[in-house]
C-alpha cells in the first residue's frame, strides 16, 4: 500500500497494490527473506490475538478518545550502538500519534546531551511539546528534567523493564536501525552520521506514507508542517551538505 501511494506520486498513475507485491515476490526483492518469512508469520499470529490485548501506554495514561490526537504526546527513548569498542547512542522521538519524529547520535548517554536533544526538538517543532514520555534512563535526569521545567514541558515515565509501555518508540528504533543502519549508513562520528540520518527522517516525515496513518505521512496527518515553516533555512543547508 506505501509503494501503491508512493508509485502514484511519481509516475502520475495508478497500479494496484496486489500487483506490487506479486512482482516483489516474483523477483524475490525482499532484503532478507529469512526475516521477512518470520516478521510475516508473527505478524499472522498477532492478528489473531489482537482484539485480546490493549495497550499498556493507553492504560498509564487513561486518555479520552478526543485527546488522541497529534502533538498530544512525544516519546523519548535512546539507541545503543557498539562498534569496533566504541559505544554510540541515538537519542530518539516519535510523536504517539503524528508519527512525526527526530533522531540524532551522542557519543555519550547523559543528561546533558538529553537537555541538547530536547531543545533541538523543542525548536523543530516551534515549542510544540506540551508532554514528553519515556523510561527511567540517566538521560533523562538532572538536565533534561531542568530543561523540561524551563520549557514548561511535562513528563511521563514507563514502568521499570517495561518497553510495552513505549511501543511507538521501540517500533521507530526498529525501523531506524533495520531501513537505515543496517544499509550502510552508519559512522561513528556524530557530525557525519546525525546530517545523513536528518536527510532519512526528512524522507520519513514528509514522503513516507505510514500505515497507521491510513498511508498518509505524518507531516499531511499532523495537518501542520513546523519544520517547513521555522526550519526550513536548516533544512535546506542540510540538504546542501553543510550541516
Amino acid at each position: 500500500m506505501k509503494f501503491k501511494k508512493i508509485y502514484k506520486k511519481e509516475f502520475k498513475e495508478e497500479i494496484s497494490s496486489w500487483k506490487i507485491q506479486y512482482i516483489i515476490k516474483q523477483y524475490k526483492l525482499f532484503i532478507n527473506l529469512d526475516k521477512t518469512a518470520k516478521i510475516a508469520k508473527k505478524r499472522n499470529k498477532t492478528k489473531n490475538s489482537r482484539n485480546k490485548k490493549k495497550k499498556t501506554i493507553e492504560l498509564i495514561l487513561r486518555l479520552p478518545q478526543y485527546k488522541k490526537k497529534a502533538g498530544y504526546i512525544i516519546c523519548l527513548d535512546t539507541i545503543e550502538i557498539r562498534w569496533n569498542g566504541l559505544k554510540r547512542y541515538i537519542f530518539t522521538c516519535i510523536d504517539k500519534y503524528g508519527k512525526m519524529a527526530y533522531a540524532r547520535m551522542y557519543k555519550n548517554k547523559n543528561s546533558l546531551n538529553g537537555k541538547d536533544f530536547l531543545y533541538r526538538l523543542y525548536y523543530l517543532l516551534d515549542g510544540n511539546v506540551p508532554k514528553v514520555g519515556h523510561d527511567n534512563g540517566s538521560e533523562f535526569k538532572k538536565y533534561f528534567e531542568s530543561a523540561c521545567q524551563e520549557l514548561n514541558i511535562e513528563q511521563y515515565y514507563s514502568r521499570v523493564r517495561t518497553p510495552k509501555d513505549n511501543p511507538d518508540n521501540e517500533r521507530f528504533n526498529q525501523t531506524i536501525q533495520s531501513e537505515f543502519i543496517a544499509l550502510g549508513n552508519f559512522n561513528s562520528d556524530p557530525e557525519i552520521f546525525s546530517p545523513k540520518l536528518t536527510e532519512w527522517l526528512i524522507e520519513y516525515n514528509f514522503e513516507r506514507p505510514h500505515e497507521t496513518l491510513n498511508y498518509k505521512t505524518p507531516a499531511k496527518a499532523s495537518n501542520v508542517l513546523p519544520m517547513w515553516s521555522s526550519c526550513t533555512k536548516t533544512l535546506q543547508t542540510q540538504k546542501n551538505g553543510v550541516l
